[in-house]
């Protein structure tokens, strides 16, 4: 990888943790504290959330009826998406200690938070953890697979890509041969090294 590359995917970096710093500032202005799972309001703050909250029959009555239509449809998905859970899963438990690769955490993608919000009543807090679950899910299985494409082929596409992950910046360019034993080699010890 050359120099200028090397410079720009620094800068991105500092500008991921300045961008998360900003977002963690933002959060602190919304009035709630997380303590442990659990998210707590002020008490200001959740007495007009739950003045907000559309009651159940009154939420059924306006929401849109090609929602309610296609509901079953988005539902039945969480069996297919259960059934790539337990598989990636298990995939990363059996192989990745075999690779040295450290293990993914679910709990950084998969998050239940949405439920501690008051303005949102019972059927949009279901909506709310099927949707965490379904992207959480998205996010954790992506990564698990990037680490495993740093570890066997760490080389980008010829063609560019849309979407590409974290890791993806710093693969080795289409057609450079140049050390790539040894540069593979560094690539699978690191990521034994990754949080």
């Amino acid at each position: 990888m050359n120099e200028r590359i090397t410079q720009i995917l620094a800068q991105m970096a500092a500008l991921e943790n300045d961008l998360r710093n900003a977002v963690n500032e933002q959060e602190n202005k919304m009035f709630f504290q997380i303590k442990g799972k659990r998210v707590e309001f002020e008490r200001s703050v959740k007495e007009a959330h739950r003045k907000l909250k559309t009651n159940f029959f009154r939420w059924l009555v306006t929401n849109r009826p090609q929602n309610l239509i296609t509901g079953p449809i988005i539902y039945a998905m969480v069996f297919p998406l259960m059934m790539l859970d337990l598989c990636v899963s298990f995939y990363q438990f059996t192989c990745f200690p075999i690779y040295g690769i450290t293990r993914v955490r679910r709990s950084d993608y998969i998050v239940f938070d949405r439920q501690h919000l008051a303005y949102l009543n019972f059927i949009e807090k279901f909506h709310c953890t099927y949707c965490a679950y379904g992207s959480g899910l998205i996010g954790y299985m992506s990564e698990i697979l990037a680490r495993t494409e740093s570890y066997f082929c760490p080389i980008k596409h010829a063609q560019k890509i849309l979407g590409t992950h974290s890791h993806y910046n710093r693969f080795l360019d289409y057609g450079d041969a140049t050390d790539y034993e040894a540069l593979l080699e560094e690539f699978r010890v690191a990521l034994g090294k990754k949080k």
